[in-house]
């Protein structure tokens, strides 16, 4: 039976550097985040944010502590392992990662390649569909130089989501937008996280989006140090 919590963290501490010159970064975290849950982790520039995200989704090795995610423990993973993880994640940043040779769909249609068992026309028409959902359904056979900030952050959360992942990570996603393209690409995320139940976790600078969430967790210093 699949677990209610997507991502369980109990005493998660991260270093930097070996021996003398070994740093202590992230400091004792514990967190919990729940299937359809919309979680906005604060904190200034250093002080750990982007190292938890790149840990909990399975692009750094757990060196202390536990991380599970799904209930598969993720201290002592396989790089093997890792890579299974990262199936049932969706990542958006804020440089939102688009290869420029590819049109929008191709772009969104390079997560469904990790899924063998879908056909090349499945993951056309999903890619497509998905599109189509984020309002670019005209905008399919563009390539990223020919779209807007918004329209290209629009490709980015189409790409994360199209695999109906279980978990999507957001980093800084609204950065490089207005107040209006931000507002429409947080709502949109919210939208569509609640229709496929995946739990969303948003690292934001952008205090105009912090009404999306569920809950607001704050760092500092390496260290979670209060949640809303």
């Amino acid at each position: 039976m699949e677990t209610k919590f997507v991502i369980n963290i109990d005493n998660l501490n991260h270093y930097f550097g070996k021996k003398n010159l070994r740093t202590q970064v992230l400091f004792n975290i514990s967190l919990t985040i729940k299937s359809g849950e919309i979680v906005i982790m604060t904190g200034p520039s250093g002080s750990g944010k982007t190292t938890l995200l790149t840990l909990i989704g399975g692009l750094r090795t757990v060196q202390e502590g536990s991380l599970k995610f799904l209930g598969q423990e993720l201290y002592g993973a396989s790089n093997e392992q890792l890579v299974q993880v990262r199936r049932y994640i969706g990542y958006i940043f804020q440089a939102n990662n688009l290869l420029d040779f590819l049109t929008a769909r191709q772009n969104v249609q390079m997560s469904l390649e990790l899924h063998k068992n879908i056909t090349k026309l499945q993951a056309c028409n999903q890619s497509e569909a998905m599109l189509n959902n984020v309002k670019l359904d005209n905008r399919v056979n563009y390539y990223p130089p020919d779209l807007s900030g918004g329209q290209k952050q629009r490709v980015a959360i189409a790409r994360a989501l199209v695999s109906r992942p279980k978990l999507v990570l957001a980093d800084e996603p609204t950065a490089a937008l207005d107040s209006k393209s931000g507002r429409d690409i947080v709502t949109l995320m919210q939208q569509l996280a609640k229709e496929q139940n995946c739990a969303i976790l948003i690292v934001t600078h952008d205090n105009r989006i912090l009404d999306v969430a569920d809950r607001i967790i704050h760092m500092e210093d390496g260290r979670l140090i209060k949640e809303v």
